[in-house]
């Protein structure tokens, strides 16, 4: 089954249909897949730097505090308890622990492509024929916005402060990424490079060259487990 789509131009206007591949923007919803995959990328992308002393490695404590009887205080044995102040730590993080998480390919793909389905039944991507700025212009790249808030008609596209879009290129543009390098609350990635994790991240996601573009969604989310004939 084949979806049709608007493709909007740059200053907002409608510049024709696209069509789309059910396979990529026409899944039904999975949240315990999308579940699964998201918080295993995001243990996959934990640097796991934080480290804690326990008992052993603290300074100090060479020496019994005070003898065991006769003070009419509680026994110690080391300054380097864990219940005393600069004693080690009991239970803290510790740098050698693996947090990774394996992921199956076609799991990952697959989340990937209900994602796409979700926003896209959302009203949540838009299609754009092209990004062209000759130069990096920050005020052409916020009159662009502005003309797709209009033209799309979700005013959220200059409403949002936090997490508003991000902006899915076929190919490296300078230009464009410069373009939008200062707002907070846009991203530019190249489609090679998006995830699930991305396209959560974000309420909208705008698509440039999306014939191209839908191409290479639709050869990342293909089943990985395919055999090739010799």
């Amino acid at each position: 089954m084949l979806m049709d789509t608007k493709i909007f131009s740059q200053d907002g206007k409608e510049a024709g249909k696209l069509t789309l591949p059910e396979s990529v923007f026409g899944l039904a919803w999975n949240a315990d897949l999308v579940h699964e995959v998201v918080v295993s990328m995001q243990s996959n992308a934990r640097a796991g730097t934080a480290h804690t002393k326990d008992r052993s490695e603290v300074r100090g404590g060479g020496r019994k505090p005070w003898k065991q009887k006769g003070t009419g205080r509680a026994r110690h044995g080391s300054r380097r308890s864990p219940i005393w102040s600069g004693g080690g730590v009991t239970f803290g993080p510790r740098s050698e622990k693996d947090y990774s998480k394996k992921i199956n390919k076609n799991a990952r793909a697959k989340a990937f492509a209900i994602t796409l389905s979700k926003k896209f039944a959302d009203g949540e991507v838009i299609f754009v024929d092209n990004f062209a700025f000759e130069a990096p212009k920050a005020a052409e790249a916020k009159t662009t916005v502005g003309a797709l808030a209009k033209g799309t008609g979700i005013a959220e596209l200059v409403t949002k402060r936090k997490n508003t879009a991000l902006v899915v290129l076929s190919k490296r543009d300078e230009n464009t990424e410069k373009s939008f390098r200062n707002f907070g609350n846009i991203e530019v990635a190249q489609v090679k490079d998006i995830n699930t994790v991305d396209l959560l991240t974000y309420k909208y996601v705008i698509v440039a060259d999306p014939s191209v573009s839908v191409e290479a969604l639709a050869s990342r989310t293909a089943k990985k487990n395919e055999k090739t004939t010799a």
